[in-house]
This record gives C-alpha cells, sequence and structure tokens, in this order.
C-alpha cells in the first residue's frame, strides 16, 4: 500500500473528498449514464452552456444597464447603472473573443484531425491491401 492510499484509508476519502459509499454512489451513476458523460466530456458541452449562459445574461445586464443609465438621474443610480451596463458589455463581449479565439479554432482543429485520420487510413488499407495479396501469391505454384 501506497503512503497515498494509507491516507485514503486512513480517512475513508479520495481526492474529491468524498467518503467511500459517496464514491461508489458517484461510480455506479456514471456507469449508469456513461455515454451522456462520455458525450459532456468530449463534446465540452460543459463550455458551450457556459458561453451560451454568459452571452445571454451579458446582453440582459448590459441592455438592463442601458435602459437604467437613460432614464436615471439621481447619482447613487447613476453608478449603477454604469456598472451594470459596464459589466454586462464585457461578459457577451468576452463570450464573443472565446468563440473566435478557443471554440471555432478548435472545431477547425477536429475537422483537419478528422481528414488527416481519413487520410492516414486510406493509405494503410491499399498498403495492407497488397501485403495480404503478396503473402497469398507466396503460396500460388510458380512455372518453371
Amino acid at each position: 500500500m501506497t503512503e497515498g492510499s494509507e491516507a485514503e484509508g486512513a480517512h475513508g476519502q479520495d481526492v474529491f473528498g468524498l467518503g467511500e459509499s459517496e464514491r461508489q454512489a458517484v461510480l455506479v451513476w456514471v456507469g449508469q449514464n456513461l455515454t451522456q458523460v462520455r458525450r459532456s466530456v468530449y463534446e465540452q458541452r460543459l463550455l458551450y452552456w457556459s458561453l451560451g449562459t454568459g452571452l445571454v445574461v451579458g446582453l440582459a445586464v448590459h441592455v438592463a444597464g442601458y435602459v437604467l443609465r437613460s432614464s436615471v438621474t439621481t447619482e447613487p443610480l447613476m453608478l449603477v447603472a454604469d456598472l451594470l451596463y459596464a459589466l454586462g458589455y464585457a461578459l457577451w463581449t468576452g463570450v464573443v473573443v472565446v468563440m473566435f479565439v478557443q471554440v471555432f479554432p478548435e472545431a477547425k482543429r477536429r475537422q483537419f484531425k478528422q481528414a488527416l485520420d481519413a487520410y492516414e487510413a486510406s493509405q494503410r488499407d491499399p498498403a495492407r491491401a497488397d501485403s495480404d495479396q503478396a503473402a497469398g501469391d507466396d503460396d500460388a505454384p510458380t512455372a518453371r
């Protein structure tokens, strides 16, 4: 037993702070929902949901700040309106930047990877067919 597993066994907890029964429950749940868990991991659902939420909330706060800014005249409310306006603007424009810097290039990278994998598979298939044919020719009788 390693030092880390001794500490884990002594406290009955793993890295995430779960006890053994909670850890087993999580593993059972993951096993029952394996397709959805894999899809969430590989398709980056959390990223897309976060970006969508940030965009909607950012636009709503930006518009609310704009409306509030144009309708209030007292100083404390002007400050709140300016803060809401700036927060909303920063939030939705940040999402747009992430889309151009992270999401679109990652999608393009996946397309290139698929094309490269298809090309490599097509190159292996003729080579495999040639080697199978050559192996079959060795067994054929030769004319002398």
